[in-house]
C-alpha cells in the first residue's frame, strides 16, 4: 500500500494542471505553486491542480464583482431561465460528473450519482427563486402609509467547499446565491478540484454571463484571500471544526456575513425494542458509505442493553459481505481521499486498543478489488469504546464504526448531549413516544427517527449546532434564501391635496 507520485514512466511535472475559471473561461494559472491530485484507486497523482496567487484572487473577484451588478438587475425570470437550462444539463450528464468525482475522490459511482441528485435537489429549489424572495406588505399602517418589504442580492459571495462531496455540498450554496441575484466565487477542494470546474462549463452552456460564476482553485492562501477581500460581501464554508471556527471569526473581523458549517460525531441510539435488521442494515449504510467521508455518518452506535451482542452480531455478518474496491468495479466501498488521511484515521483502531477497546473487525486487513496502492482502509467495527478514549471524542471522517454500551434511554440521551459537536443523530425504535421525546430532548441540528443520515430535503435547511455550525443561517431552504439576499423596509406615503401641512413635532402613528 505503498503511494507512488504518479503513473509509472511519467513525473509529476508532466501531468495536466487544472486551472481556475475566470470571466467564464478556463484561466492558465501564472502561479508556481500547484498540488497533486490523486486518483485514490490507483494511488497515484494524475493530474496537478493551480493553487492560486493574489494576482488570481483579485481576478476572481474582480471578474464576479464587475458581473455581479447586471446579473443582479436581471430579471427574475431571465436568471430562472439560466436555472432551468443548468438543471436540465445537469440531469442529462450527470453520470460524466459522477466519473469525474469517483476518479479524485474514490467514492463509488453510485454514490457519487447520489451526491449529484441531491445536490440537483437544491438547483430545483432555486428555480423557484421568483416565490423565494416575495416580500411582504402591510397597507394603510398609519394614515395613507404602507410599509413593504423586498429582498435584494448582497454582490459578490464566496463558498469554500470540502473534499468529500465536491460537487453536492457546492450546490448547497450555489444556484441559491445565483438565481438571488449574486455573483459566486467558489473555491473547491484541492484533493477534487476538477468536478467544480466541470460545473462552471455546464454553467456556460446554459447561458450564465461571464463572472456569475468563479473558480478559484488554491489552498489556504485561496481562503485568506477571499476573507480578506473587501468586494466579497459573505462566505460559505464546509469542513472540519478548527477551520470553521477560523473562517467564521476571520470573516467577521473584515465584516461578512458567514456561515461555517463544521464537524461532527454523529451518535445512533438503538432501544430495547428496535427492530435490529433494520438497525443493522442502517448502521451499515450510514456508518460505511463513502468511506464514512461524510460529516453525517453515523459514527458511535449508542446499545442500549441488552441489545448490544445481537447487534454487533449482525452487523458482522453485512460487513463481511461488503466489498472494498475500485469504484469504478461496482464496489460497495471505495478507497479513502488520500494516503495521509488513510493512515490518519487507521491509527484510530490503534488507540482503540491502547484504551482497551475490542476490535471486532479490522479493515487494514481488508483484501481490496483494487490497485495494490491504492489508499484503501475496510469497514472497521469497534465494540466497548470509553467515552474517554479519542475514538469516541474526536471525528475520525473513516469507515471506522464505534460501539458504546448504555444502560437506559436517559444515560445515551445525557451521553449524546454531552459531546461537543450536535450535527446529526439518529434513534431506532418501534416506540412513537420514545421518539417523540427523544426529538425534543436531544440537542442537535438534525435527527433522524429510524432515519441513520438525516439529511433535510432542499426545501428544509441543513446545519448542526454547538461546534458543529458558526454563524446563524444554515443552507439550503429558506435559511439559504435569507443568507444570500438583504432586508430592504420601505415606508412609502403618496401625499393628496389633504395632506397636513407643516409639523415639527415627532411622528406619531395616527
Amino acid at each position: 500500500m505503498t503511494q507512488t507520485t504518479s503513473a509509472p514512466g511519467t513525473t509529476t511535472t508532466d501531468l495536466p494542471v487544472v486551472g481556475h475559471w475566470i470571466d467564464g473561461a478556463a484561466y492558465p494559472s501564472t502561479s508556481d505553486r500547484t498540488a497533486d491530485v490523486f486518483d485514490p484507486a490507483l494511488g497515484i497523482a494524475t493530474k496537478r491542480v493551480a493553487l492560486a496567487n493574489q494576482a488570481e484572487i483579485d481576478a476572481a473577484v474582480a471578474s464576479a464583482k464587475a458581473a455581479s451588478e447586471a446579473w443582479g438587475e436581471l430579471s427574475l425570470a431571465k436568471r430562472q431561465a439560466v436555472l432551468f437550462k443548468f438543471r436540465e444539463l445537469l440531469d442529462a450528464r450527470k453520470p460524466e460528473l459522477a466519473e469525474i468525482i469517483t476518479s479524485e475522490h474514490g467514492k463509488v459511482l453510485s454514490d457519487a450519482l447520489g451526491e449529484i441528485s441531491r445536490g440537483q435537489e437544491v438547483v430545483e429549489f432555486a428555480c423557484g427563486m421568483a416565490h423565494h424572495l416575495k416580500g411582504e406588505f402591510s397597507e394603510q399602517v398609519s394614515t395613507g402609509i404602507d410599509v413593504y418589504s423586498t429582498r435584494q442580492p448582497l454582490g459578490v459571495v464566496g463558498i469554500i467547499s470540502p473534499f468529500n462531496f465536491p460537487a453536492m455540498v457546492p450546490a448547497w450554496f450555489f444556484p441559491i446565491a445565483i438565481a438571488a441575484g449574486n455573483s459566486v466565487v467558489l473555491k473547491p477542494s484541492e484533493k477534487d478540484p476538477s468536478a467544480a470546474i466541470w460545473m462552471a462549463q455546464l454553467w456556460a452552456e446554459a447561458g450564465l454571463p461571464a463572472g456569475v460564476f468563479t473558480v478559484l482553485n488554491g489552498d489556504k492562501e485561496a481562503v485568506d484571500g477571499l476573507l480578506s477581500h473587501p468586494d466579497v460581501a459573505a462566505i460559505s464554508f464546509v469542513g472540519s471544526t478548527p477551520i470553521a471556527r477560523y473562517v467564521y471569526e476571520t470573516g467577521a473581523k473584515y465584516g461578512k456575513r458567514v456561515q461555517a458549517l463544521g464537524g461532527a460525531k454523529n451518535h445512533m441510539l438503538v432501544l430495547p425494542d428496535a427492530d435490529l435488521d433494520l438497525t443493522a442494515d442502517a448502521a451499515i449504510n450510514a456508518g460505511f458509505g463513502s468511506a464514512g467521508e461524510r460529516c453525517m455518518a453515523i459514527s458511535v452506535v449508542v446499545a442500549v442493553e441488552p441489545v448490544a451482542d445481537s447487534l454487533i452480531e449482525k452487523i458482522t455478518d453485512r460487513m463481511a459481505t461488503l466489498r472494498t474496491g475500485d469504484g469504478r468495479r461496482g464496489c460497495d466501498m471505495g478507497p479513502l481521499v488520500t494516503k495521509v488521511h488513510r493512515d490518519k484515521v487507521a491509527s484510530y483502531i490503534d488507540v482503540a486498543t491502547e484504551d482497551g477497546a475490542t476490535v471486532v473487525v479490522d479493515g487494514r486487513n481488508v483484501q481490496p478489488d483494487g490497485a495494490e496502492q491504492g489508499f484503501w482502509l475496510g469497514p472497521t467495527l469497534i465494540d466497548n469504546v470509553p467515552t474517554t478514549s479519542r475514538v469516541y471524542t474526536e471525528e475520525i471522517f473513516g469507515p471506522v464504526l464505534a460501539v458504546v454500551r448504555v444502560q437506559s434511554y436517559e444515560e445515551g440521551v445525557e451521553l449524546i448531549n454531552g459531546g461537543a459537536f450536535g450535527n446529526g443523530t439518529a434513534i431506532f425504535t418501534n416506540d412513537g413516544g420514545a421518539a417523540r421525546r427523544f426529538q425534543k430532548d436531544i440537542k442537535v441540528g438534525m435527527i433522524g427517527i429510524n432515519v441513520p443520515i438525516p439529511v433535510p430535503v432542499a426545501t428544509f435547511s441543513f446545519g448542526g449546532w454547538k461546534a458543529s455550525m458558526f454563524g446563524d443561517t444554515k443552507a439550503h431552504g429558506a435559511e439559504g434564501v435569507k443568507f444570500y439576499t438583504q432586508l430592504k423596509a420601505i415606508t412609502s406615503r403618496w401625499l393628496d391635496p389633504s395632506h397636513g401641512g407643516i409639523n415639527l413635532g415627532f411622528p406619531q402613528n395616527d
